[in-house]
């Protein structure tokens, strides 16, 4: 029964992720622009360690593998929803959607998992490699920093594509997506880390920090790959991660089922 329930949606998560590595142009492209962002933010937190003698919650060297993390786990973030989804809605053939003999959601959830999965894929690798021989990036701190890391990438995939499967299902109601994607991007952005490193926000702002969930997409992992958060609190990341992807994917199934009760297709 579990199997056959399972089998549609690895079929689904599996096809979309061979289809999306077809795009290497792409992939190259983003690789490049990546490694060019990179570079500019390891530049600009050099030179903001360089004008400054007050003592710092990280060092230079675990800000500079916190970036080069982050470059190259960059298609993680939920910063945009699903383009294929987008596309349907505006077109109208989302109508179609409605009559498959699945789960709605979960089908948009493999969906959404293979978009994030396989650009980061593709990217990730030849990045991580390149940052670890030439850009001073640095390996985990431990073989149990190394596991806790992978454990916490796995809970960040889940946490994003819950997030990327509610920016879809937005669509239902502002059917361009645009102004969602607008909105949402920068926050995402700022509080994922990406920006800057969260440790390095004021005093004031780390208690929200710690209990919103995007900490758990970048943030979280990538200390616990440099060791900047201990094995012993790993833990608390962990359940930290999945509580919130329970609510997020609960908050998504009951929004969907709104979206559909009173769905009105584009053109008809």
């Amino acid at each position: 029964m579990m199997q056959s329930f399972i089998l549609p949606y690895t079929a689904v998560l599996s096809a979309r992720f061979r289809l999306i590595l077809q795009y290497r142009a792409a992939a190259i492209a983003g690789f490049v622009t990546q490694i060019g962002w990179g570079a500019i933010r390891v530049m600009a937190m050099e030179a903001f360690y360089r004008s400054t003698n007050a003592p710092q919650p990280m060092h230079l060297e675990d800000v500079v593998t916190y970036i080069w993390l982050g470059q190259a786990l960059l298609g993680l973030l939920p910063w945009n929803p699903d383009t294929e989804i987008r596309a349907m809605v505006r077109s109208g053939t989302v109508a179609y959607e409605l009559v498959r003999p699945v789960n709605l959601y979960t089908y948009w959830f493999s969906r959404s998992m293979a978009f994030r999965l396989a650009p980061t894929f593709m990217r990730s690798i030849p990045l991580a490699i390149l940052a670890l021989l030439f850009f001073g990036m640095q390996a985990p701190a431990s073989p149990e920093a190394l596991v806790f890391w992978l454990a916490a990438t796995l809970g960040a995939v889940l946490l994003s594509t819950a997030l990327t499967v509610i920016l879809s299902i937005t669509l239902m109601w502002t059917i361009s997506g645009d102004g969602v994607a607008f909105l949402v991007s920068p926050v995402i952005y700022l509080l994922a880390g990406m920006v800057i490193p969260l440790p390095l926000f004021p005093d004031w702002a780390q208690r929200v920090l710690e209990i919103l969930p995007f900490r758990g997409i970048c943030d979280a992992p990538f200390r616990l790959y440099m060791g900047h958060i201990p094995a012993t609190e790993a833990w608390a990341v962990l359940f930290h991660q999945l509580i919130w992807i329970i609510i997020l994917v609960a908050f998504g199934a009951w929004l969907l089922s709104r979206a559909t009760r009173r769905l009105v297709v584009q053109g008809g």
